[in-house]
């Protein structure tokens, strides 16, 4: 593995390349990373690199908002059947028809979505912003898409009225309550963190509801010692790095997404060698995408 570690690093420097992890990304894609992070922190970091290449090892969406706010570099998906069930819940047809239904109505979208779907929409949001960026809009209305938990978690902390889209997230939607409940009484003393995308039932039993990148930081500065986590598995790699000593538990065997896990060092050489899978959103598109992340920036 080493040799294929020197490889990587070889070729990131001939190609003038990054490499963008997202937290649910396998251990050792996370360790040849330049920024591990959550969906806003890649986005931010692609919409400012100096890099002529960005290797996202995430998952197709998160290649495409790349592409959308860094126009002029090489965006390359090491996977490119790297999918996104609940992105991939939602089409611009069925968008627009929803539109047409609620036409006071600004239309909020999750960043896991295509680019066509962030560019029918007026702002984006992740899980670290979404309530940070409907309270920002003067709508009365928000038309939430795709992910129906996220929208019900967002509707707890506004006055708004939030019309949800139907989706959701698989991985996240596996965890029960009963599954909750029992993880609470194997470690009573544990905290239990847990990602908005999990059912209304589960966020409102947890102890600390928050994105990736919310929940690493609570597991820094609490003084706990021990967590449940409730998200994506690969979360435990950062956890258990940054906090020697607490001890991490995942909350439910089912917390792992097949797609994040596609992403594999020697997928990441071979993209670096042929410089392809290349993601690449049509101009027309990328523009009417670019407004709603770029509204999402600015608030968050």
């Amino acid at each position: 593995m080493q040799e294929l570690v020197k490889e990587i690093e070889e070729l990131k420097k001939e190609r003038q390349a990054v490499i963008l992890a997202h937290n649910y990304q396998q251990d050792v894609v996370q360790d040849i990373a330049d920024l591990v992070g959550d969906s806003l922190e890649l986005s931010r970091y692609a919409a400012k690199t100096e890099a002529k290449v960005i290797v996202l090892a995430g998952v197709r969406f998160m290649a495409e908002s790349a592409s959308i706010l860094a126009p002029d570099k090489t965006v390359l998906l090491p996977d490119i059947f790297a999918g996104c069930p609940l992105a991939e819940s939602i089409d611009v047809q069925e968008l627009k028809r929803e539109k047409e239904k609620y036409p006071d109505a600004a239309v909020v979208c999750y960043v896991n979505s295509s680019a066509e779907v962030k560019a029918e929409s007026d702002i984006c949001c992740t899980s670290s912003n979404a309530v940070k960026v409907v309270q920002s809009l003067p709508h009365r209305r928000i038309l939430f898409v795709p992910d129906r938990n996220l929208a019900s978690y967002v509707a707890r902390f506004t006055d708004k009225e939030i019309i949800p889209w139907p989706g959701l997230c698989v991985t996240h939607y596996r965890v029960t309550l009963e599954e909750l409940e029992e993880a609470r009484a194997a470690h009573p003393q544990a905290k239990i963190l847990v990602h908005p995308e999990c059912r209304p039932e589960v966020t409102e039993a947890a102890d600390f509801v928050g994105s990736t990148s919310a929940i690493l930081k609570y597991a820094r500065e609490s003084d706990a010692q021990e967590f449940i986590i409730g998200t994506e598995m690969g979360i435990l790699h950062r956890l258990e790095q940054e906090n020697p000593g607490k001890k991490f538990y995942l909350l439910s065997p089912g917390l792992i997404c097949p797609n994040m896990k596609l992403t594999t060092l020697s997928k990441i050489a071979q993209c670096l060698k042929e410089m392809r899978p290349v993601i690449k959103v049509p101009e027309d598109i990328r523009v009417r995408a670019y407004q709603a992340l770029e509204r999402m920036l600015e608030v968050a």
